[in-house]
């Protein structure tokens, strides 16, 4: 940055070097650049404005400005975070040109600290909180996704992951390792697992189950 501030004022002196005559109304251009005074960094977007009016201009991102104005007038440079600056261009100019280093000082500001309470008084807080009213739509919601009905449907419909394969698989084999050299029951020829069956047929259980209704 210091390079920088550096090219500046040179820059600046060349751009005074060619002496232009006084304007009979006292018009200069009136250039420069706003830096920090701590590390002389250029200060971008600083208000550089004649004191009282509306005229005025702001520095670029490298803290350059210029802009026309009289002689006599009072400049004020202004930035967030940074005292304001006063500057009286003098009326001893040989030049229509005034070029200048304007240096700010950096300013910190100590707040209060404040404190918001979204109501006024404990009172109000209390009244609003017991007449406070949830809506119980997301717990309806939650009962009818946890119903039993639904539940039992998705994990019929669900197929099994790895684990549970892995688990048929092995519970296979250890049935086979069991009844090796030997047949394994059947239940075609089982009484307890046929009462099983007429009592399910009889209470609808292969009865084709309606979908349930989606929220």
């Amino acid at each position: 940055m210091n390079k920088i501030v550096l090219l500046a004022l040179v820059s600046l002196l060349a751009f005074g070097t060619k002496a232009q005559k006084i304007d009979k109304n006292g018009l200069v251009q009136f250039s420069g650049m706003v830096v920090t005074s701590d590390s002389l960094v250029p200060v971008p977007f600083a208000s550089v404005m004649i004191k009282n009016s509306n005229r005025g201009t702001i520095s670029d991102y490298f803290g350059f400005f210029s802009f026309v104005a009289k002689m006599h007038d009072t400049i004020e440079f202004a930035a967030i975070g940074f005292k304001k600056a006063i500057f009286v261009i003098p009326d001893t100019l040989t030049d229509m040109r005034c070029s200048m280093i304007q240096i700010l000082k950096a300013d910190t500001i100590l707040l209060r600290e404040v404190v918001i309470f979204p109501w006024p008084t404990k009172e109000q807080f209390r009244e609003a909180f017991i007449q406070l009213r949830i809506p119980d739509d997301d717990v309806a919601r939650a009962e009818k996704n946890l119903a039993d009905d639904k539940l039992t449907y998705l994990a019929e419909g669900m197929a099994m992951d790895g684990s549970m394969n892995f688990k048929n698989a092995m519970q296979n084999h250890t049935t086979g390792i069991y009844y090796a050299g030997q047949l394994p029951p059947n239940n075609l020829l089982n009484p307890i697992a046929w009462s099983k069956f007429i009592q399910q047929w009889k209470d609808g259980y292969f009865k084709k189950k309606p979908l349930p209704v989606k929220d």
